[in-house]
This record gives C-alpha cells, sequence and structure tokens, in this order.
C-alpha cells in the first residue's frame, strides 16, 4: 500500500461534509499535505486493532527539495516517502494509530508524538521509551490516541534529534473528533525553517556552543515544505478551521493575523473556550499548536495574511477571496467540545511539589567593563559538548533516573525557574498541565504540553500525573535537548 495514500472518507458529521470534502477543499484552498493512512487498508474506525494485520509504512529517507526557483538545484534533504512536504497522519478519535517507520537515513532515528497521552512504550524517545531505530531497522508505533486534536511528529533521539529534524523530517497527527465543528476545509500548517549555505545546500551539524545557545536558527522558513510567502485562494465566506504547528528546531516567534478575525478553539490540542488572540498576535515557540477557526471575508478580492513576527515581519502565507460567495447560514463561532477525559479541576491543595531548576549555557565573553567582547562575537563553552546545559545539577543522559517518582493519581505541582540567559520552551511529556497563578488561586482556561519560559523567571504547572511511566520534561528547542537540557519523572 503506498503509505501517503489518502485517508479513505467516513461518514460526515450531521449537517457537515465528509472527510473526503473536506481533504479535498484543503487541498484546493492550497495547504494541505497529503493524508497518511494510519491503519491497514479497509479499517475502520471500529475495526479492533488486533484485526488490523498489515500496519502503514512511513519511510524516512534521503529526498530532495527545491527552496529556490530554478536554476537554483535541488538540495538533499530527509524526507518521508520521498516528498518534503510534512505528512498529515489523520484518524478519528477511537481508531488505532499503526504505523511502521522504516529508518533508510544513516544515523539513529525515533518519533516522537508531540503532544499525545500516549502509552509510554509508544512515546518515541529514543534511548528512553524504546531502541533507537538504527540505519536500515523499523519500529512499529500501535496506539490509540486517548484525545482528539492536533499533534506534532518530531525526531526526538537522546543526543541526536537536531540533525533529522534540521534535514526535513516533521509532520503532524491529527486525531478528528467524533463531531467535529461544520467547516469548508480543515487545513493543517507546519512551520519549518532551514539553515542554508550560500550554494542553497544546508549548513553542517554539530554541537556548537553557538548552537547550543540559540538552537539552530534557520535562514529559510517554509510552510508545509514549501518556501514562503504562499499564495492562495478560497471562496469568499468560507469557514475554515487551521491546525498550525511549530515544528522548527529552535525558531520561536510570534504570529499575527492580518485582515480577519481569528478565533481560538484548541490549544496544545486540547479544547478550550474559543477566543480572540490580544491584539490578533500569539505565541508560537517550537512544539505549540493551535486549531483556529475563521471566517472569511464575504466579498471577493478580500486579502488575508498569517504573519511571523520575525524582524520587520514576515508573510507566512495569504489568502484572497475568489468565485462564488458562500451563503449558507452558520452559528457563531463557538467552542468545539470539551475534553471529559481531563480533570475540571486540579486539588492543589495535597500535591506533590518539587522544584526543577534549569542552569547551564554558552555564553558571550565580555569585556571588564561588561559590554560584549567584540572581538568574541559567539557564545562559547568550555566544558562538555554534551552537558552544556542541566537540569536539578544533571544534564540529561542515556540512564538518567528519575527526579521524582509519585503515584498514578497524584497531583504534582512543578515550580519551574530558568536560571540560564535564554527563554527556554519547555515540553511536558505524556501530560497536559495548567499554568498556575502565583498564589494558587486560580489558573490559565486552557491546557498546554508546551510553554516558554522567559530568562530568570519561574513558573509553576499543575498537572494529574494518571500516565504510568518514564516521562521526561525536555527542551523543544532540539539543540539544547541534544546538549542535555532534559530531565524525567516517573508515575507509577
Amino acid at each position: 500500500m503506498p503509505p501517503s495514500r489518502p485517508v479513505p472518507p467516513t461518514d460526515s458529521h450531521a449537517g457537515g461534509p465528509s472527510r473526503r470534502t473536506l481533504i479535498a477543499a484543503a487541498a484546493a484552498f492550497g495547504f494541505a499535505p497529503e493524508a497518511v493512512r494510519a491503519q491497514a487498508p479497509g479499517a475502520s474506525p471500529d475495526t479492533p486493532a488486533a484485526a488490523q494485520s498489515e500496519p502503514a509504512v512511513l519511510q524516512a529517507a534521503p529526498g530532495k527539495a527545491r527552496f529556490r526557483p530554478e536554476p537554483a538545484p535541488e538540495i538533499p534533504v530527509w524526507c518521508f516517502d520521498g516528498k518534503a512536504l510534512p505528512p498529515v497522519v489523520r484518524v478519528k478519535l477511537g481508531q488505532a494509530v499503526r504505523l511502521k517507520v522504516e529508518n533508510r537515513t544513516d544515523k539513529p532515528l525515533s518519533l516522537h508524538w508531540h503532544g499525545v497521552r500516549n502509552i509510554n512504550a509508544m512515546d518515541g524517545v529514543g534511548g528512553v521509551t524504546q531502541a533507537p531505530i538504527p540505519p536500515g531497522g523499523d519500529f512499529l508505533y500501535t496506539f490509540t490516541p486517548p484525545d482528539a486534536g492536533s499533534y506534532l511528529i518530531r525526531p526526538l533521539i537522546v543526543g541526536g534529534a537536531s540533525e533529522p529534524s534540521g534535514r526535513g523530517l516533521a509532520g503532524m497527527l491529527v486525531v478528528e473528533e467524533a463531531n467535529p465543528p461544520a467547516v469548508d476545509a480543515d487545513v493543517s500548517v507546519v512551520l519549518q525553517d532551514w539553515r542554508l549555505q550560500d550554494d542553497g545546500t544546508l549548513m553542517a551539524f554539530g554541537q556548537t556552543a553557538l548552537a547550543a545557545a540559540h538552537g539552530r536558527l534557520g535562514n529559510l522558513v517554509t510552510v508545509n515544505g514549501k518556501p514562503v510567502p504562499g499564495a492562495f485562494e478560497a471562496r469568499p465566506g468560507s469557514r475554515v478551521r487551521l491546525r498550525l504547528g511549530n515544528a522548527c528546531n529552535a525558531r520561536a516567534t510570534r504570529i499575527k493575523f492580518e485582515g480577519v478575525k481569528v478565533y481560538v478553539a484548541a490549544v496544545d490540542g486540547q479544547p478550550t473556550d474559543t477566543f480572540e488572540p490580544l491584539r490578533a498576535t500569539l505565541p508560537f515557540p517550537p512544539g505549540t499548536r493551535y486549531d483556529l477557526l475563521v471566517d472569511l471575508p464575504e466579498e471577493e478580492g478580500a486579502r488575508c495574511t498569517i504573519e511571523a513576527l520575525i524582524g520587520k515581519g514576515l508573510t507566512l502565507a495569504s489568502v484572497t477571496t475568489k468565485g462564488a460567495r458562500i451563503t449558507e447560514k452558520r452559528p457563531p463561532i463557538g467552542p468545539i467540545g470539551e475534553n471529559k477525559r481531563l480533570p475540571a479541576e486540579i486539588k492543589l491543595q495535597n500535591a506533590l511539589r518539587r522544584d526543577v531548576v534549569i542552569t547551564g549555557g554558552a555564553f558571550v565573553p565580555k569585556t571588564k567593563d561588561g559590554t560584549k567582547d567584540g572581538a568574541a562575537p559567539d557564545p562559547v563553552y568550555t566544558g562538555d559538548p554534551q552537558k552544556i546545559w542541566s537540569v536539578n545539577g544533571a544534564s540529561g543522559a542515556v540512564g538518567l533516573q528519575p527526579i521524582f517518582s509519585v503515584k498514578r493519581g497524584q497531583v504534582v505541582v512543578l515550580a519551574l525557574r530558568n536560571e540560564t540567559g535564554f527563554p527556554q520552551a519547555l515540553h511536558l511529556h505524556g501530560h497536559c498541565f495548567r499554568l498556575l497563578h502565583p498564589l494558587d488561586d486560580g489558573w490559565e482556561p486552557y491546557w498546554l504540553d508546551t510553554f516558554q519560559l522567559l530568562e530568570g523567571r519561574t513558573a509553576r504547572i499543575g498537572f494529574l500525573a494518571d500516565n504510568p511511566g518514564r516521562w521526561l520534561i525536555s527542551a523543544t528547542v532540539l539543540e539544547r535537548f541534544d546538549t542535555g537540557l532534559w530531565t524525567m519523572f516517573e508515575v507509577t
């Protein structure tokens, strides 16, 4: 079975288009990577996993991509199934993911299902939850996502996550609700950036102090594998669901919406009461996802854009309305539902409380008067390049022991303190958390699994430790992950 064949259609939800219609509309909209079937041919959401004898296949291998107009040559990258477009794996809630990953690169590999409250053996952290997939080997990922939502697929292997991601390996997992909102297109948008040399080829990889400090910041940004900006068309009055995911190695930005009113319907895959972003902007560090609901203008020729606040501003995509206006009356945009598998409240009074302190990092040399030394513009580090960062005094490495152990069902409150000179984007594996208010008097009204902690700050998160196994708290900047910025806790 060709692994990039589109997902077969399912019954349409009440009053809305079928999945086939949504995927076709997203492709016409111009923003849709190919969907990947994540279960055996002929399987339906009701097919037991045991009856699905043949999984789908996703092959990671060297390939080619063209990021600049001809006559610029194609350049070597790594990709899935020979396509630079990041794949979108789509299943319905309650349906199993069964995906055999074949590693045809020359480096070990594992794939982390970023944000999925997964079973521990399927979390995809090479060197911790599974043995890395060796070159020429394969691994069967088989699990049933417990929650609907939008999730990233990122390489994550202890000491070796940056290179496969920086060479292009990324994707998105979409778990559709049983009764999704009626929209005209369901569009996945995966952001990546690439660090290219003057001749267009990828710059060399390596664990340098500069990379560990800033991460591998690219100089070319792509959306769904294509250089920005992308220009697309859609019918006036279309209602669109945008699933945004930041799969960059290190690029943290803010995104801004121009010419259209957007509503956030889910954060990090988990539904929330819909809200308009403050000043039409959203923070967007690596690993973050948003589900947005958008009603495009009803007049023809209107132009809407998604901007990244990088430098003077970078247009990621523009949409121009064209064609016959959609006249179907719709209800006001509202919540897409709630996840009843998450607790209605977190009882903090009996929580297990632990401090998590992040230290280390490369630094920029200073002169005696405290100014930057112009002769040494790059960060330097004189210690072990594998251990540039530490969490609670230890750098993440194979064999690391948990910093605490907790019984299943216990509430945990972590005080995360960033004592480095850099903002840190952090990800909690296997769980979702609430960002707590300073006096234990409440929390932000959405669930997260990824957030950015500014330098010199402390933030407190609370979560129900209900997923057994050893779970990471890790940097989502992959160069920092590779150089020790992660730790682990255990749920028994």
